[in-house]
């Protein structure tokens, strides 16, 4: 069943309405920064070594081996959570991108929504 005039109008405006705030929450954050996986996977060894030695240090009473292995878990999960520097620096390791760098995966899903609207 086929919209009236007004509520394609209504659609219109409301669907204008979420891509400009939708491009403030995209916007808001500003640092274009996102989570490596190369420093999730470091991070988690360094968290499972760190309770190697955390365990370790407890069973033979050496309370400096255990400390060190706290420090070392902290440490893990610091890196693991902290963003990359440069966004798709780990991509860009000696291998050619699929796509530019300069769209982002919301850009693609609005264009592909773009094409479907407009029948291509």
């Amino acid at each position: 069943m086929p919209l009236s005039e007004q509520e394609q109008r209504l659609l219109d405006e409301m669907e204008r309405h979420l891509m400009g705030k939708d491009a403030d929450v995209v916007s808001a954050d500003g640092s274009g920064r996102s989570l490596s996986y190369r420093n999730i996977v470091l991070g988690s060894l360094l968290v499972l070594a760190g309770l190697g030695g955390l365990i370790g240090g407890l069973s033979t009473q050496l309370i400096v081996v255990g400390v060190i292995g706290f420090v070392v878990m902290l440490a893990g999960v610091v890196l693991a959570i902290t963003p990359s520097r440069r966004p798709g620096l780990a991509a860009a390791k000696g291998r050619p991108a699929a796509r530019p760098a300069a769209t982002s995966f919301m850009d693609r899903m609005n264009d592909r929504w773009d094409r479907r609207r407009e029948g291509h």
